[in-house]
C-alpha cells in the first residue's frame, strides 16, 4: 500500500497535531475546549478507519459471504461522540462561569488576578 493510499490517517496525524497545537499554544480557554474537541475527532476518524476491513461486508449472515466488518469500533465511537459532547457542554458552562467571575477567558489574566488577592 502507498502512501497516498493511506491519506486517511494522514488526515488523523494533521488533525490531532492541529488540535493539540491549538491545546498547548492557545491561553484562550474557549479556544482550548475547541482544540480538544478537533483532537477528539482525529481519534474518532482513526476508530473509524481501523474498523473498516477491506471487502468486509455488514454482519449479517448471508450466504457466499465470509468477510465481516467488526461492528464494535464504530458503536464505542456513536458512545464517545455523546460523551464528547457533554463534556464540551460542561466546559463551556465553566468557561461560561470563570467568565463571569474573573471577566476574562484568558489564562493569563486570570491566574494575574488570583494571584492579586
Amino acid at each position: 500500500m502507498t502512501i497516498a493510499g493511506l491519506y486517511n490517517y494522514w488526515i488523523v496525524i494533521l488533525l490531532m497535531m492541529t488540535g493539540f497545537y491549538v491545546v498547548i499554544s492557545s491561553g484562550n480557554l474557549v479556544k482550548k475546549i475547541i482544540g480538544l474537541n478537533v483532537f477528539q475527532a482525529s481519534v474518532f476518524i482513526l476508530y473509524i478507519s481501523v474498523g473498516k476491513m477491506a471487502g468486509g461486508r455488514v454482519p449479517i449472515l448471508q450466504e457466499g459471504v465470509s468477510d465481516y466488518s467488526n461492528p464494535l469500533p464504530h458503536v464505542l465511537i456513536l458512545t464517545a461522540i455523546v460523551v464528547g459532547v457533554s463534556t464540551t457542554a460542561l466546559g463551556l458552562a465553566l468557561v461560561v462561569r470563570i467568565r463571569e467571575a474573573y471577566d476574562s477567558v484568558e489564562e493569563v489574566e486570570i491566574h494575574r488576578q488570583d494571584e492579586s488577592l
